[in-house]
């Protein structure tokens, strides 16, 4: 077998279709861990299931001693409708694979595939495991595999991960030196004033009022108190009040997400939120209840595993095909691996605005040219090899 073979063209093209046709959400990937789960079995790969999880460990033991390399793909879709018009359209209403993680679970199957069906794998000093985890989007996946000792028996001492861009056209990859993703935090705000009849406001309070300068005022706060050459982000997305236009209501509900590169900017964010709230309480006569939740922290990668891996896609690419990209504002829980074991994440370009390929991630429209797949096989296998013989 090699990495042109029609036939493992093929069945990375079979394989990535049918998880796309029958995506799943957070926690709720059964169907798709069975399909793991069989296809691992086909391979002569152990297989460890997660008691009371729908993720899925392979296993594949080296003929000599070394390290344990893992390799992580996440598996749940997004409940988004798909409006692509293709024959692997997703057959599940309202949910799709709308981040790619249909590919890079096809990906890291077709290193066990090749690793197997090529004999490399009786050629390892070490082990590799095959990390499929659950729940990314939820941001609780990776916690919950970790907790359940994926990292152990046998110990890893490396995670190796990647992310389709579209960003980025295919055939090239993207690697961040260290930081690759920003800690993602959510906060909600309920403002209580008092009810009146529209008509009438000076006999009420009103909180949407006191709201909508809530989220003007807040974006003082990246322009103002932040150092232009850091980076934050807070968005309000969502802004709920109210059931009739001539009702000031009693409540209003707004819920938003906080983005930093770095924990003091991070904390720098949230006591500005908080000072803002209690000037609104002052200002306007309303009482607010402010809850912040603790999400994902910033993913920081391995600067010795990401050059790792940069040299290998380099090696299988060329040169001119690798580089060096900024971090992205976006979250991922791949930070919790990092920060367990020496981790990188890298990118593989997916894009081809020749065929239209260049919706964003999270798209409705969001699809892959289909190279890549192969693409991130050669590299991640290379990468096995280089690291276990």
């Amino acid at each position: 077998m090699n990495y042109t073979d029609e036939r493992m063209i093929e069945w990375l093209s079979v394989t990535r279709r049918e998880f796309h046709m029958h995506p799943e959400l957070s926690h709720e990937e059964r169907e798709t861990s069975e399909r793991i789960k069989g296809i691992l079995r086909s391979l002569d790969v152990e297989v460890h299931d997660l008691q009371g999880l729908t993720g899925v460990v392979g296993l594949i033991r080296g003929k000599g001693r070394g390290e344990t390399i893992a390799l992580r793909a996440d598996i749940d879709a997004l409940p988004i409708q798909e409006l692509n018009e293709v024959v692997y359209k997703s057959q599940s209403d309202g949910v799709m694979h709308a981040c790619g993680h249909d590919v890079h679970t096809t990906i890291m199957l077709g290193v066990a595939k090749y690793l197997q069906e090529s004999g490399t794998s009786g050629k390892l000093k070490g082990n590799i495991k095959l990390l499929f985890q659950p729940a990314e989007e939820k941001g609780t996946g990776a916690r919950e595999m970790i907790a359940r000792g994926v990292l152990e028996n046998p110990k890893v001492h490396k995670v190796f991960a990647c992310h389709v861009s579209p960003d980025l056209p295919v055939g090239t990859v993207g690697v961040n030196r260290t930081q690759s993703h920003a800690s993602a935090d959510w906060f909600t705000l309920c403002i209580k004033g008092k009810g009146a009849h529209g008509a009438r406001p000076s006999e009420g309070i009103d909180p949407i009022v006191a709201g909508a300068y809530f989220i003007t005022a807040v974006q003082s706060i990246i322009s103002r108190n932040i150092p232009p050459t850091e980076t934050a982000v807070i968005t309000v997305g969502r802004f709920a009040a109210g059931s009739a236009p001539n009702v000031i209501p009693e409540k209003a509900r707004l819920e938003g997400t906080i983005r930093a590169f770095r924990g003091d900017i991070r904390n720098q964010v949230i006591d500005r939120l908080r000072e803002i709230i209690n000037g609104i309480e002052g200002s306007f006569g309303v009482s607010c209840s402010f809850d912040f939740h603790e999400g994902m922290p910033a993913c920081i990668n391995d600067e010795r595993v990401s050059s790792f891996l940069y040299d290998i896609a380099a090696y299988v690419l060329g040169s001119e095909k690798v580089s060096y990209i900024p971090p992205v504002t976006g979250s991922e829980d791949f930070a919790l691996f990092a920060i367990e074991r020496p981790s990188a994440i890298i990118r593989l370009g997916c894009g081809n605005i020749e065929k239209g390929l260049d919706h964003p991630l999270h798209s409705p429209y969001f699809d892959v040219d289909e190279e890549v797949l192969s693409i991130g096989v050669r590299v991640f296998v290379e990468a096995i090899r280089r690291a276990l013989t």
